[in-house]
């Protein structure tokens, strides 16, 4: 088995992200924009490397994807407690 088979894998295994990694990451994106040469890298360094590029790319692909799902219908609108703890 080649090398780049096994890394492809480790790529579509799913991968936990932190409340932390999540922020720097959307705060890469805002500043990296669509067009940014070698964007995923640079979002990568910007996270300070906790994730590789190809980690970054599958996350942005994923919430691609469920944005589309959202603004599609295809996902309800959460039911919220409209009555809170201090009512």
């Amino acid at each position: 088995m080649s090398g780049s088979r096994s890394s492809s894998c480790n790529v579509n295994m799913a991968s936990t992200w932190s409340k932390k990694e999540n922020k720097l990451f959307e705060e890469a994106l805002a500043h990296y924009g669509e067009g940014t040469p070698d964007r995923w890298h640079k979002v990568s360094r910007a996270m300070g490397g906790t994730k590789t590029a190809d980690e970054v790319r599958r996350q942005y692909e994923l919430l691609d994807e469920d944005i589309k799902r959202i603004e599609s219908g295809s996902v309800p609108f959460p039911k919220y407690n409209t009555q809170g703890a201090w009512n």
